[in-house]
């Protein structure tokens, strides 16, 4: 059950979180790649100070809370980072923060929450808990702020700052943007800052609830019995209607990728642009490196986390299984 937002996230928000970002990190890289022997850019946000954009959004939520909301404290949900930006500007700030994480989590994000100072509470995302209510009864029992991963208005615009920084580095919007997605808060903040792109959701086999919602024009679900997937960071039930209202306007038709086709672009980031990138960060490239989305000399892709552990990332350099 999401709670819905006083509030809808806008442009000029995202412009607003823009100055946040920009006091706060530089802007990361830009880079050519050619495929198929078409030049397109990727934006490495796994280069981020906790390794995936979603410092972005924690970011502007968290400094946008009152004195009163930040004395609370707030709670996030999370498979790992999510959890780490939220963690990583509580820490900052001098916030408590709570994060609903899934029992199977990655260790290293789980790790890596733990040491930036959040309280986790895990949850068994495999025997179907729903993390949404466990976040919800702990608002309420604590007084504290939801600070959602992709339902949230806040988190939407923050994220949609990586747009911004990709228009100032190409000297103009692109003409695609190739996306992961999970709940659709990237790709949403970035149909904001980026009007003129086509947006391209991508998301794992089996877990393309993004896609069928914008195909049907209805809120989708994933199944009762979904594939197992590599891609623990963009697996998500359902898009959120703050979310979809925003992307039945703006997106392209999702598409989705196999865990061989990650594999083979977490190879291809590893080797071309001497980056690691978690599954779920590779998504995006892996549905241009398979020939699923329309490339040309303005499109990007998002590489939106590097975290993952060693032994999963060595698996996926050796093996397609």
């Amino acid at each position: 059950m999401f709670r819905e937002s006083p509030r809808e996230p806008t442009q000029d928000g995202v412009m607003r979180a823009a100055g946040k970002i920009a006091a706060l990190l530089p802007p990361t890289p830009l880079l050519p790649i050619d495929i198929g022997g078409t030049r397109i850019h990727a934006k490495c946000d796994n280069l981020q100070p906790i390794g995936a954009f979603k410092i972005r959004g924690a970011w502007h939520r968290l400094t946008d809370l009152t004195p009163k909301e930040r004395a609370a404290g707030v709670v996030a949900v999370s498979s790992g980072n999510h959890a780490q930006g939220v963690a990583w500007a509580a820490r900052e700030l001098g916030i408590a923060a709570a994060i609903v994480m899934p029992a199977n989590a990655p260790r290293v994000k789980l790790d890596a929450t733990r040491a930036l100072g959040a309280e986790i509470i895990l949850y068994d995302r495999a025997g179907g808990e729903d993390r949404d209510a466990i976040a919800n009864a702990l608002c309420d029992e604590r007084g504290r702020t939801l600070v959602h991963a992709y339902a949230d208005p806040w988190v939407i615009e923050g994220q949609g700052t990586m747009g911004i920084e990709i228009a100032a580095q190409l000297g103009r919007e692109p003409s695609h943007i190739i996306v992961c997605c999970g709940g659709g808060g990237l790709a949403a903040g970035l149909a904001l800052a980026c009007p003129s792109a086509a947006i391209h959701p991508v998301e794992p086999e089996g877990w393309d609830d993004v896609a069928r919602s914008l195909a049907t024009g209805e809120i989708q679900r994933v199944g009762p019995n979904p594939p197992r997937t590599i891609c623990d960071s963009i697996q998500t039930p359902s898009t959120a209607p703050i979310n979809f209202r925003v992307l039945r306007e703006r997106a392209s038709p999702g598409v989705t990728v196999s865990d061989a086709e990650v594999r083979a672009a977490q190879r291809f980031a590893f080797a071309k642009l001497q980056v690691v990138v978690e599954p779920g960060g590779a998504a995006a490239l892996a549905a241009a490196l398979a020939g699923k989305v329309p490339l040309d000399e303005w499109t990007v892709v998002t590489i939106t986390g590097g975290n993952t552990d060693a032994d999963a990332f060595a698996r996926s350099l050796l093996t397609d299984e």
